[in-house]
């Protein structure tokens, strides 16, 4: 027998590595992390389009509902300047804290834009509910001054995220049981946050009366940030009670904004 004969046959390959405590852990931040990207990415982008449909279904819910309900009896209507027949918007209650009792339709946002409108500014009473929040000291729809109103451009269904698609004279409405606020878009405008004059009876110009009536929509810019606050100003056209049905103003738009992200 020979020498090479007597000694053990080495194994093919290297000997597995075991796993270390450090190793281990290594792999579970790892997959923890990826993990909380994909939340803070459903939290973001997914959940915010399932809010956003919910709320749009529930606001053509309402719609619908006071469609079908006996229309109340119009106010006055009084001859206007070109000869034709216009209606003095009523007067509405100022509401409470997250009470809902208007929708805000916009066709440059599409045909099912249809969002709930609310008392109240609070993130948990009023706008992490997907909905739209009245200023305390806001003018309400159609009377003389500013109707004023804050929403999330990201998150919670991010209801006034294509703010910055307005164009002139887009149509931004208002339905009330009572019928249709019809409100022209003017301009956009950024100001830093304390900047609060933009929600005076006529904005930016303390006393100052026009007798004109404005609607101004705030929410915060850029997206995904606090630093600045984006203003949209719209002026009232008119008011078309629910007998007479719904107004050209609701009209479908061709080029629809698609949402920013």
């Amino acid at each position: 027998m020979t020498a090479s004969a007597t000694q053990p046959t080495r194994r093919a390959g290297r000997r597995r590595s075991r796993a270390t405590f450090t190793s281990v852990l290594g792999e579970l931040l790892l997959t923890a992390g990826v993990i909380v990207l994909l939340f803070v990415a459903w939290q973001t982008w997914v959940g915010d389009i399932i809010i956003s449909a919910q709320s749009n279904s529930e606001g053509q819910a309402i719609s619908k509902q006071w469609a079908e309900a006996p229309a109340p009896e119009p106010p006055p209507a009084v001859e206007a300047e070109d000869g034709g027949i216009r209606y003095e918007p009523p007067v509405l209650e100022h509401p409470d804290d997250g009470q809902k009792f208007a929708q805000m339709l916009v066709p440059r946002f599409g045909s099912d834009y249809n969002v709930a409108i609310a008392g109240g500014t609070s993130r948990p009473t009023t706008l992490d509910n997907g909905w739209l929040g009245v200023y305390d000291q806001s003018a309400m729809p159609g009377q003389v001054g500013n109707f004023s109103v804050a929403g999330h451009r990201t998150t919670w269904g991010f209801p006034l995220n294509r703010m910055d698609k307005l164009r002139l004279n887009d149509a931004i409405v208002v339905e009330t049981p009572e019928g249709w606020f019809t409100y022209r878009f003017r301009n956009l405008e950024y100001v830093t946050p304390d900047a609060v004059d933009v929600l005076l009876d006529v904005p930016q110009m303390p006393d100052v009366a026009t007798g004109e009536r404005y609607l101004t929509l705030t929410a915060c810019s850029p997206l995904y940030s606090l630093a600045e606050r984006i203003i949209g100003y719209a002026v009232f056209e008119g008011f078309q009670p629910r007998v007479e049905g719904a107004p050209e103003s609701l009209t479908p738009v061709d080029d629809v904004a698609a949402p920013s992200w």
